[in-house]
């Protein structure tokens, strides 16, 4: 039964990501790119500025600071897309998957920027009058009531798109591997759920506590997991610094001859279906254009939405750009690619204790549990922003109870129907986001030249 089940989400993730969807957000992102004439790009100094709370106003609308709104986002992001998605990308694409990762992230920084600006251009207000954001009132307020279904299938596939399946099941995974099998008190399911209930306690004491909660413990704990990374990356690089040249240079060369690629082909060839293979794990690790992030976005303390789409924008940057590249380097000159065919954690596993030693991989199972608890708690605010919309904000704490629940879910199930699971939905939350997005795209564009001539004057 659950073969069949797997077998149908893997067919359901493939036809869902084909090419109208790698359109989507690839075309899509460079056509923003080009049509906005990267002029995003030139203002990172000052988008610094915005994050560090040089421009910050308690009387301006919203409930959580710039700094707030990112961390929020990246702590749903920086998690185990990086850690494990990474290692999927290279186990099945091998180093050249890396490079089509960075074309995500780049283009993504545009799509971004449009999408956290609107986020905050077109808030719209819930049943209880409360300023809300995210690509469901975008569409509202930005379009139209008669856009409105198009809101409903965002907000329908956001439900199931936010549960934590995969970073539970990735983190279920990385326990079992580091302390549970190699204590000896491994049972399979019975471990598997004891670690999902443990998870589901400690998630319920921060998500019942609201965005308030959420975003000041995300602000806390996502700076301090990511410097902690880093540095585990950088012993190992140092470790391995006569292999990270060819390495890095490997990247670009088999991102056109796929070597290594053992995926489907796309397109008619097996380099195209390495570029989507590196486009949807790019797009899984920053989620540029699939419409979580601006849920966070819309909630920032500002009236300028200019402001808020530069800070948005620098998080594909953070999370694809840096932190993905640092775990894929690791992966690669350690050599673990090549000598096993673990994938998803287990192959991150095997690089940081390649990497450093017997205690490396404690030192990453710290990293794993701040990764996926920290995004626990922004994907529950997600659901819960897309449950309001559909059913009223009454019923939105009931997400909560299911969102739980899909915790012990995703601890006891596989990685694949995980993965495929939350592949399918975000690429149907991608069509209503990237849809809205271009037909608003003048309207981001006006603000942005009229706020930027402000800057110089």
């Amino acid at each position: 039964m659950l073969k069949t089940i797997d077998s149908f989400i893997s067919e359901m993730a493939s036809n869902a990501w084909g090419l109208p969807l790698l359109i989507l957000l690839v075309g899509g992102g460079v056509g923003l790119l080009f049509y906005i004439r990267f002029l995003p790009f030139r203002y990172l100094g000052h988008a610094i500025s915005v994050l560090r709370g040089t421009y910050d106003d308690e009387k301006d609308v919203g409930e959580i600071s710039h700094f707030q709104a990112l961390t929020t986002a990246l702590s749903a992001t920086i998690g185990m897309g990086n850690v494990a998605g990474v290692a999927v990308a290279i186990s099945i694409g091998g180093p050249g998957a890396v490079f089509w990762m960075w074309v995500s992230a780049v283009i993504g920084m545009s799509t971004k920027f449009f999408t956290g600006t609107l986020a905050v251009l077109y808030r719209g207000k819930d049943d209880k009058g409360d300023v809300q954001g995210g690509p469901m009132y975008v569409i509202m307020e930005g379009l139209g009531k008669r856009w409105k279904p198009l809101a409903i299938i965002f907000s329908t596939a956001g439900l199931v798109g936010a549960l934590p399946v995969f970073n539970v099941n990735q983190l279920t995974q990385a326990l079992n591997d580091i302390v549970v099998k190699p204590l000896g008190i491994y049972t399979g399911f019975q471990s598997n759920l004891v670690i999902g209930i443990v998870l589901c306690i400690i998630t319920g004491i921060v998500i019942l506590g609201g965005i308030s909660r959420i975003s000041k413990t995300a602000s806390k704990i996502v700076p301090a997991m990511v410097v902690l990374y880093v540095i585990m990356i950088f012993i190992i690089l140092g470790n391995n610094i006569a292999e990270l040249p060819k390495y890095f240079s490997l990247i670009f060369t088999d991102a056109f001859s796929a070597n290594f690629y053992k995926g489907d082909v796309f397109l008619g060839g097996v380099v195209g279906g390495l570029i989507l293979l590196g486009i949807r794990r790019g797009a899984f690790s920053n989620e540029a254009g699939i419409g979580t992030a601006p849920m966070a976005h819309g909630a920032a303390k500002t009236n300028e939405p200019i402001r808020e789409g530069l800070v948005a924008m620098l998080g594909p940057a953070i999370d694809t750009l840096i932190i993905c590249t640092l775990t894929a380097l690791a992966i690669l000159v350690t050599g673990v690619w090549q000598e096993t065919s673990d994938s998803g954690v287990s192959l991150t596993v095997n690089a940081f204790e390649a990497g450093i030693l017997s205690y490396g991989k404690y030192a990453l199972l710290l990293c794993i549990v701040v990764f996926s608890v920290s995004s626990l708690f922004s994907y529950s605010y997600y659901g819960t922003k897309c449950m309001a919309f559909l059913f009223g904000t009454k019923y939105k704490n009931l997400y909560n109870y299911i969102y739980l629940g899909s915790i012990i879910v995703g601890a006891t199930t596989s990685l694949s129907m995980m993965i495929n699971l939350i592949d399918t939905f975000f690429a149907i939350m991608a069509i209503p986001t990237m849809l809205s997005t271009f037909i608003l795209a003048p309207k981001v564009k006006e603000a942005a030249i009229t706020y930027f001539n402000t800057l110089k004057n």
